[in-house]
């Protein structure tokens, strides 16, 4: 499992750690990591040209440490200094003994121009609401370079916490991540800005708490999470989920969710909604019936808004007849639920919906919930009092409450930004629910699977919900290797 830590976190391990250490080894530790990702990216270190751009802070400092262990190895090395009468002073000398240069801000335009390598060490994880002009020019002039770019422990420019991004950032192919992820690289918009990241050990393990603030679960975790049925299994100890979905305008979203629920574990489904004939048209084996979710018989989960339209009444009923079983909530489902209703429930809610719908039951603009992902899924998950799963570039599920861990999902793919690709994940996590997941854990894995069969089914091509709905089992083969 991927895990991030908040900086105030990160620092009191930090603290905690060099305690103990020389002065000076921790950043060592962390220069040689750096120099040693960065000489893997160029292959070839001697007569390779790099650029660091080196602000105040300790960031800087790894940059100039980094940067003399690859002076040493042949390589050209100029330090852009941001700040010269605060730039860390034994990282500054290493470099000049081992033969770097430096030049201003002013002088930067030609030796990051005719870079191979820029290293990111402007700003640390301290940093707050954006870069200041002079590092902005400098991300400007990075952005339309041909040089590699290396982010030192983050990009300069996005928010360590939260993963937002106010104005100009640095946009790198390589971070390297010293000690743990912070959740500005697992979150858009940052993680866009990261590239790929790379983890180097610098000892903090002990020192951090078993919680984090931030994770992502990999197939590990995810195959210990799946509900597998067992040799006593039924259809009922496998999980009965009900489904009311669809309407007269949208009855393709009852077969999707029914689809997802199907191939994503179910042991049965109950379909109540007026698209029953074309459900069992597609899926015989699902128990329709047209006397609403009060008399639709035994389930253990029910999901309620796919294809809705403006039928509050079956939002209602659902909520109202579901009392003692969870519920997920879904597109229609979420602008007509009563808010009253869903935090008064006593067994768990799951409500999933994508940016825009999240902004409406917010009350921001889309642009808003987009920017700060990870703020606005905490907001809902405590307004409602229910576990939320928002949707996205990056699929982020948090507990009912908002106060606890966050898991973010790392599968999905461009190709499910499809019609009807939202039906099939809250199928799916339905399903899971009535296996017996929590609504956290059936997000979470929901999430997972979704995004892996995505990926299969689409392959680099498009790819409609359909498609994605099955190839479910083969994202569940796959996670269980």
């Amino acid at each position: 499992m991927r895990t991030a830590y908040c900086v105030e976190t990160v620092r009191r391990a930090e603290r905690e750690l060099m305690a103990g250490l020389p002065e000076g080894a921790l950043m060592q530790r962390a220069a040689a990591g750096l120099a040693a990702a960065c000489a893997d990216l160029l292959g070839r270190v001697y007569g390779r040209r790099i650029v660091l751009l080196v602000g105040s802070g300790d960031n800087g400092g790894d940059a100039l440490y980094a940067g003399a262990r690859l002076a040493r190895r042949g390589a050209g090395v100029t330090a852009v200094l941001l700040a010269p009468e605060r730039t860390h002073a034994g990282g500054l000398a290493a470099l000049r003994r081992a033969g770097g240069r430096t030049v201003a801000p002013g002088g930067a335009d030609d030796v990051v121009r005719s870079a191979d390598l820029v290293l990111d060490g402007i700003v640390g994880i301290g940093g707050r609401g954006g870069l200041r002009p002079d590092a902005a020019a400098l991300a400007e002039l990075v952005a339309g370079s041909r040089a590699a770019v290396v982010a030192v422990d983050l990009p300069s420019g996005v928010d360590a916490d939260t993963g937002e991004v106010h104005g100009s950032a640095i946009r790198a192919d390589l971070t390297v991540a010293f000690g743990t992820h912070k959740p500005g690289l697992l979150v858009d918009p940052a993680r866009e800005y990261a590239g790929s990241v790379r983890l180097v050990d610098i000892g903090l393990g002990d020192a951090l708490p078993v919680r984090p603030e931030l994770e992502a679960l990999q197939h590990a975790e995810v195959a210990d999470l799946l509900p597998l049925p067992g040799g006593e299994s039924d259809k009922y100890r496998r999980g009965v989920v009900g489904i009311a979905a669809g309407s007269a305008r949208y009855p393709g979203a009852a077969v999707l969710a029914v689809a997802g629920a199907l191939h994503g574990g179910a042991g049965a489904v109950r379909y109540v909604g007026p698209a029953g004939d074309a459900v069992v048209a597609r899926f015989p084996e699902t128990l329709v019936s047209d006397q609403g979710p009060k008399q639709a018989g035994r389930v253990q989960a029910w999901v309620v808004g796919p294809g809705a339209g403006d039928d509050a009444g079956a939002v209602a009923e659902v909520l109202a007849a579901a009392a003692e079983v969870p519920v997920l909530i879904d597109a229609d489902g979420l602008r007509l639920a009563d808010v009253d209703a869903v935090r008064g429930r006593s067994a768990p809610t799951l409500m999933t919906p994508h940016a825009g719908e999240a902004a409406a039951l917010l009350g921001v603009a889309r642009e808003e919930v987009e920017g700060a992902r990870l703020s606005s899924v905490r907001e809902l998950a405590a307004r409602y009092r229910a576990a939320v799963l928002l949707k996205g570039s990056t699929t982020l599920v948090a507990e009912a409450g908002g106060a606890g861990v966050v898991r973010v999902n790392a599968t999905g793919t461009p190709w499910l930004a499809t019609a009807g690709s939202g039906d099939v994940l809250s199928g799916l996590a339905g399903s899971l629910l009535a296996a017996g997941l929590s609504a956290l854990d059936a997000g979470s894995v929901g999430a997972y699977l979704h995004g892996l069969a995505g990926r299969f089914a689409a392959d680099g091509a498009p790819v409609g919900a359909h498609d994605v709905a099955e190839a479910l089992p083969a994202a569940w083969r796959d996670v269980r290797g």
